[in-house]
């Protein structure tokens, strides 16, 4: 599970209060439900309003996932790969069949019984890569929506602090309110500054960056899966894949075999 998203939003947001304390400043003053809730409700429902209520339950999984998801990864994936090839290398592709039953992924579940049918390997990669693109247009809205919000927020704070004035200018009457009451309709601009950069458009990053991880990963199953069917060599298929990484990566799991390979002996 990866907690950078929550931990990097916390770090923000005690380095905003603890500046503010150093400059004499008072938390307290940040807490103007009538503000708050014009921002996060505001821009909660204009950002609704240019999306299908279908789309909701995605929106919602998008940010269960950019707070707590799983980083994939890749090695894990090249050497789940090579097992199978090592299996198809030698017993033949037909006996992968009492894999697939273990497989968790269903995207590599399907490709390998796809192979294991015999389907032909460019139609394998056509109907696979068409589930990649169709998981990007699904992480797409996800994170069209929080960058919508990062957009709407700031601009529904500075309608917060223009309604904010107008009452200021209604009362000028009673000049020992003008203080407190600019005061406070500046904190509705604050607000949506404040959401905008320290949680949507972080959120929004973050699901791009997941989002770009697992295609990543599904593109090495779809290279792995088709150089299985084509017989190729475990050695020749782990180099292959290895490409997907960057060359630290590389270096880091080749270190980690030597090293098992060494206890093993």
């Amino acid at each position: 599970m990866d907690v950078a998203t929550p931990i990097g939003i916390g770090l923000a947001l005690v380095a905003i209060l603890v500046s503010m304390v150093m400059d004499g400043g008072n938390p307290a003053a940040l807490i103007a439900p009538s503000s708050m809730l014009l921002v996060l409700l505001g821009t909660v429902g204009v950002s609704l309003a240019g999306v299908r209520l279908k789309d909701i339950s995605q929106i919602i999984g998008a940010l269960k996932s950019a707070m707590m998801s799983k980083v994939a990864a890749p090695d894990e994936s090249i050497a789940e790969m090579v097992k199978y090839a090592e299996v198809a290398r030698k017993e033949g592709v037909l006996a992968l069949e009492a894999a697939t039953r273990d497989i968790g992924d269903p995207f590599l579940k399907k490709g390998i019984q796809l192979a294991i049918d015999g389907i032909d390997g460019e139609r394998i990669r056509e109907l696979l890569e068409s589930d990649i693109d169709s998981m990007k247009v699904r992480h797409a809205v996800g994170a069209k929506f929080f960058k919508d919000m990062s957009g709407f927020a700031p601009t529904i704070g500075i309608l917060g602090t223009v309604m904010g004035l107008i009452h200021v200018l209604a009362n000028l009457s009673n000049p020992n309110s003008l203080g407190p009451a600019i005061s406070a309709a500046f904190t509705a601009t604050l607000w949506g500054v404040l959401t905008a950069n320290v949680f949507w458009l972080p959120i929004e990053n973050k699901l791009k960056r997941s989002s770009g991880l697992e295609v990543r990963t599904r593109l090495l199953m779809v290279d792995g899966i088709m150089a299985i069917q084509a017989g190729g060599s475990p050695r020749l298929i782990e180099q292959q894949l290895l490409t997907y990484l960057a060359p630290k990566e590389r270096e880091v799991i080749m270190a980690a075999k030597e090293a098992n390979k060494k206890k093993a002996a």
